[in-house]
């Protein structure tokens, strides 16, 4: 479905991506995870040529994302991105938020678009606030409104980045909650996160980046049963120390 060819990008003389490789299979979920400035976004993004890349191939379903004669516009509305700063439109409702991209870019009739975006509001439980404006909404019915969005163009995968960082502790659930049960239907979903229960939950396979560099990729149970750098060892010991001791 998803496969990445020792990418490596710059950003002036830093080097944020460097020779990283990996492949994700249809139906399954890869967790990415790593310090702060490991160039864990960076390399999400990548996938739908937010970023471009300075060497290396990356291709979705076949399709090389780099290549000159590749449709941007139609790739990335077959990859739906759920953003940590939910990127909705202030001043239109839940409903015609979900209900936009369907129009300008499918090219779907209103009605359609509407019983689509409305099925899907009901999907992530917020059916019942399809009228109300951003503003009226919490953190975490944002980002269910941003989900709805994005699953509203149909796509192939779904890549989440942090979506839950920017949320208050009783928020995360309710989000986690909807990317569950999107995992168990399964979507092919690309999740960086630090949420360590969600990632032994419901991932397939972990990667650890760290300074650019996919250091481990794994099955999640030897992930974390197994490690086999030091560096994943002491991410590891650090994170669910803190887990345990919020819990």
């Amino acid at each position: 479905m998803i496969e990445i060819r020792n990418v490596t990008k710059w950003y002036g003389d830093c080097r944020v991506l460097d020779g990283c490789s990996a492949t994700v299979a249809k139906g399954s979920v890869v967790v990415i995870c790593g310090p702060s400035g490991s160039g864990k976004s960076t390399l999400l993004r990548c996938i739908n040529r937010l970023e471009s890349v300075d060497s290396g191939e990356i291709f979705v379903d076949g399709v090389s994302v780099g290549a000159p004669d590749t449709d941007l516009s139609a790739l990335r509305a077959r990859i739906g991105m759920v953003f940590q700063s939910f990127e909705l439109f202030p001043h239109r409702t839940a409903l015609e938020n979900v209900d936009l991209a369907q129009v300008t870019v499918l090219g779907r009739r209103r009605q359609a678009a509407t019983e689509r975006s409305m099925a899907l509001l009901e999907r992530v439980g917020l059916a019942d606030h399809a009228w109300k404006y951003p503003s009226a909404l919490s953190g975490g019915q944002q980002q269910r409104v941003a989900i709805a969005r994005a699953l509203a163009m149909d796509p192939l995968a779904m890549l989440f980045d942090e979506p839950t960082s920017a949320l208050d502790p009783e928020m995360i659930r309710e989000v986690l909650d909807v990317m569950v049960s999107l995992a168990r239907q399964g979507m092919t979903m690309v999740v960086v996160t630090h949420e360590m229960a969600f990632a032994r939950q419901v991932a397939h396979r972990v990667l650890f980046m760290d300074q650019g560099r996919i250091v481990e990729d794994r099955d999640t149970q030897a992930f974390f049963t197994e490690p086999h750098s030091p560096r994943v060892r002491d991410f590891l010991s650090k994170i669910l120390h803190h887990e345990i001791a919020m819990a």
